[in-house]
């Protein structure tokens, strides 16, 4: 998703406010990033941030799900889900491009908080792993999270570490390769135990 802090016409203040907490906590630690660095690149008091938001903690979960979207990503992708959220994991390459940020950087940004991690545990259970477990069957949980387990690891070793396998080849194979996985993953009949031969 294309964030970056704008003064178009209709944007509200606590829009304005939403998009710079976004801009920080992907490009600072939860600890380095302030409510009052926050109001000041608005050009807000750091008072008014409260009244719109509550807490940090309460910022940074709107501004995780504000970049993340997984819900709206699983309602939208209707029957093509393994290929949508493959498609998802390299949305980063483009942000790159763009200088945009990408759906990881506040989750990569924030993993060493421990205040970061409830928020961020929390998010991933309610905003991804429920609602795509919905449309598993049995075990859904342990396969839901599965696949946000590949697709956090994926996104890290690509986009953080740089590890040179996983950047997309130009034909695609990688994004084709992780949608079979991924869908192997949903597949019930991956996921039975085969019999042993004797």
């Amino acid at each position: 998703m294309r964030r970056k802090l704008s003064l178009q016409h209709g944007v509200t203040t606590r829009g304005l406010i939403l998009d710079a907490a976004v801009l920080r906590f992907s490009q600072h630690s939860y600890e380095e990033t302030a409510l009052r660095d926050i109001a000041a690149d608005v050009g807000v008091d750091v008072a008014y941030v409260h009244r719109c938001f509550g807490s940090k903690e309460q910022l940074f979960a709107q501004a995780v799900a504000a970049v993340i979207q997984p819900g709206q990503l699983i309602k939208d992708a209707k029957g093509k889900l393994a290929r949508t959220l493959a498609r998802r994991a390299f949305t980063r390459d483009v942000a790159r491009k763009r200088g945009d940020i990408g759906p990881l950087d506040i989750v990569i940004r924030s993993l060493s908080s421990p205040d970061a991690a409830g928020v961020l545990r929390e998010f991933i259970m309610k905003d991804f792993i429920d609602p795509l477990a919905e449309t598993l069957e049995r075990p859904a949980n342990a396969r839901a999270a599965l696949i946000a387990a590949f697709l956090t690891g994926l996104g890290i070793l690509r986009n953080v570490l740089a590890i040179d396998p996983l950047l997309e080849m130009p034909d695609g194979a990688l994004e084709h390769l992780v949608t079979h996985i991924i869908q192997s993953m949903m597949d019930t009949d991956s996921i039975t135990p085969r019999a042993r031969s004797n």
